[in-house]
């Protein structure tokens, strides 16, 4: 996850198509990739979805490839510190998956320059470091479009962690896409400056609720969201995971995140000698982002409009950012007929025009 304003800096980085296909491995040392997550292995969430991705190394490459991860790791010092242990015990590709991870691996990288690195959702590389990271408001759109359809009040809430591009793409994006199908829908932010604070969710989701939101988003690290919607009788997008279990009746659809493929492929890329350090940003098409998982209470009508519309979003046909759009201050930010570059997109620092709220600074 991204942690502050740097972000902004994102549209320096050249970003490629997901990588696919990579040279089998030849190598019949098993070789050693370690993971450092930003918080507990829960049920469901961010860290969830990385160590899916880790599981699905393993069940790739069997006996080809040891795996290590340490959970719950602090931006900053904590992760420099367990970032250089992974490396001093010999793992030989290290993925840091939270954008406060960023800095401390490319120091880390240029004291190990043997090891790839794998900075997700960072956006400097190095000759040994690469980074990636999704286009999460494409599955962002989609979710808008099947609230939109779903809401009674007309109002949703979003519950927030850092108010930084990649966060804003996504309340944007759910926007246009919930306005999209139902003009007269707003929806309500509210900022917690932290990705993952069970409590602190719980709390902002129930606030919401009580502001006429029947429907709520969260981007945030956790269940806690989605277990107050079904708490409250309302209604919610899962993030990152498919939250059913937490939410049985609440769920309307889930985005997830998979990152399987891609870290399977690098892995094996490193284990062919193949490995080289760039940038991707994957979506839809790439198979990096998904929309699906739907609830009870959602009409087979609106399931098979979200599956066409996500194959046209794949197909570059249905592209969220497409003008005409206004910011919620009024101001004309894309005339009709042009599309925001990914330039633009990456450095996106306004709501649109149906959010309530501010970019808290």
């Amino acid at each position: 996850m991204y942690k502050n304003l740097a972000a902004t800096l994102v549209a320096a980085c050249f970003f490629l198509p997901a990588v696919r296909a990579q040279t089998t491995p030849k190598s019949t040392e098993p070789i050693k990739a370690g993971f450092v997550y930003v918080s507990p292995i829960t049920e469901a969430g961010w860290t969830r979805q990385h160590d899916e991705g880790r599981k699905a190394v393993e069940r790739a490459l069997g006996q080809q490839v040891k795996t290590t991860f340490v959970a719950d790791v602090a931006e900053g010092a904590d992760a420099e510190r367990v970032i250089r242990d992974l490396a001093q015990q010999g793992h030989q590709i290290i993925f840091t998956p939270s954008f406060g991870y960023m800095e401390p691996t490319l120091k880390v990288a240029k004291e190990f320059p043997n090891v790839k690195f794998e900075s997700v959702t960072g956006f400097k590389t190095a000759p040994n470091v690469a980074a990636s990271n999704a286009r999460y408001y494409e599955g962002r759109y989609l979710a808008g479009i099947a609230a939109g359809r779903m809401t009674q009040s007309n109002v949703a809430g979003y519950v927030a962690g850092f108010p930084i591009p990649e966060v804003l793409q996504g309340i944007n994006a759910f926007t246009l896409g919930m306005r999209s199908v139902n003009p007269q829908a707003t929806v309500k932010v509210v900022w917690l400056n932290a990705w993952f604070d069970p409590p602190k969710e719980r709390e902002a989701a129930m606030a919401l609720f009580n502001q006429d939101v029947d429907v709520i988003a969260f981007h945030t690290g956790s269940t806690a969201v989605m277990a107050a919607a079904q708490e409250r009788g309302k209604m919610a997008i899962a993030y990152h995971s498919d939250m059913r279990k937490i939410g049985p009746d609440a769920q309307i659809i889930a985005v997830t995140h998979q990152w399987g493929d891609y870290y399977t492929a690098r892995v094996k890329a490193a284990l062919a000698g193949s490995w080289k350090s760039g940038s991707v940003w994957g979506g839809v098409k790439d198979g990096m982002v998904r929309v699906g998982d739907f609830g009870p209470k959602v009409p087979k009508g609106v399931q098979d409009e979200i599956g066409a519309k996500q194959k046209a979003v794949g197909t570059g046909k249905l592209l969220p950012f497409a003008g005409p759009i206004t910011d919620n201050e009024g101001k004309l930010v894309l005339p009709a007929g042009q599309t925001l570059s990914d330039t633009q997109i990456l450095n996106m620092n306004y709501l649109v025009q149906g959010v309530q709220g501010r970019v808290s600074r």
